[in-house]
């Protein structure tokens, strides 16, 4: 099986749950795709009109997540842990079925979709996969808010900062290599929120669906959840989780040095409309698999699925 060469899952698989913020049922199934299609959304509660593509230039609303629309105003929201799994998998294309308008927040982080698409297996095609690899150093700011993209070798790094006065949070960061790292703890850091937040969000009609059994929610000094947290700086790697699933809506792997502090979906969106507004700033390349170092997909995911 060629790390190079685009792959889909081999069977469908479905999915149910709430959504996180709408607070409404639904259900989910991804099936095969050609090569070349990419990831497409279609909701299928809806006759026409009913395609939508995870494109960073089709984002139209990052408040506490990601959603997308098409020219008809049909929308899908909260993609973005499905795309970081799609992403780490290294499934490039997929059909993803949806009778809703958003994805289900299942446990709150990417873990139910790796755990269930890893023993459908992947299909592997002959076309070689999308690449692209970052020229020059872009940024983008947003008053203390900053992430920017430079060249890297053959990798795919994320350094994350984040910075809470709120002492459970604190001050945290991380540093991962997407290509080569193990990642079950960032797929498997869910989203969270603090207790004080909660009827602010509510009242922008966000997190009807949301509670203890699909975020981490803090309290004054005190984790709500009985189970505490999964892994040490769950709170930043679950920030890195978006981040891998917002990179994925440019619809290519990576080659590149993404550094953020105190991120989220909309400064990683708007870094994405920088770096494509301008040829210059990134090339479109295909590797040859006997000069490539490392993988452009996880190396350990790829190998439980294979």
């Amino acid at each position: 099986m060629s790390y190079l060469n685009q792959k889909t899952i081999k069977n469908s698989l479905s999915f149910s749950g709430i959504g996180l913020h709408s607070g409404q049922n639904v259900n989910i199934t991804i099936r095969p795709s050609s090569p070349d299609t990419g990831i497409i959304f279609k909701r299928v509660d809806l006759e026409t009109n009913n395609l939508v593509y995870p494109n960073f230039m089709n984002v139209t609303n990052t408040s506490l997540n990601t959603t997308i629309e098409n020219e008809y105003g049909v929308k899908i929201s909260t993609i973005e842990h499905l795309m970081g799994a799609l992403f780490g998998l290294g499934i490039d294309n997929a059909l993803i079925e949806i009778d809703n308008e958003e994805v289900p927040i299942l446990d709150g982080s990417a873990k139910n979709f790796i755990e269930k698409i890893i023993p459908t297996g992947l299909e592997v095609s002959e076309a070689p996969i999308k690449i692209i690899k970052i020229n020059k150093k872009i940024e983008f700011k947003d008053g203390k808010r900053h992430i920017s993209i430079q060249p890297s070798k053959l990798s795919l790094d994320i350094d994350f900062e984040l910075k809470y006065e709120n002492d459970v949070i604190g001050n945290q960061q991380n540093k991962i290599n997407v290509y080569e790292d193990d990642l079950l703890e960032i797929f498997n850091s869910r989203t969270f929120c603090l207790y004080e937040d909660i009827e602010a969000i509510k009242k922008i009609g966000l997190a009807k669906g949301g509670s203890l059994e699909n975020a981490i929610v803090v309290k004054n000094n005190e984790i709500l959840n009985e189970s505490g947290l999964r892994n040490d700086k769950e709170f930043v790697n679950h920030k890195i989780l978006d981040c891998i699933g917002d990179l994925y809506t440019t619809g290519y792997r990576i080659i590149g040095s993404v550094v953020c502090s105190q991120g989220g979906h909309y400064l990683t969106n708007q870094l994405l409309r920088r770096v494509f507004e301008n040829k210059e700033n990134f090339s479109i390349i295909e590797i040859k698999e006997r000069n490539l170092p490392h993988t452009i997909i996880n190396r350990s995911l790829f190998k439980s699925i294979a």
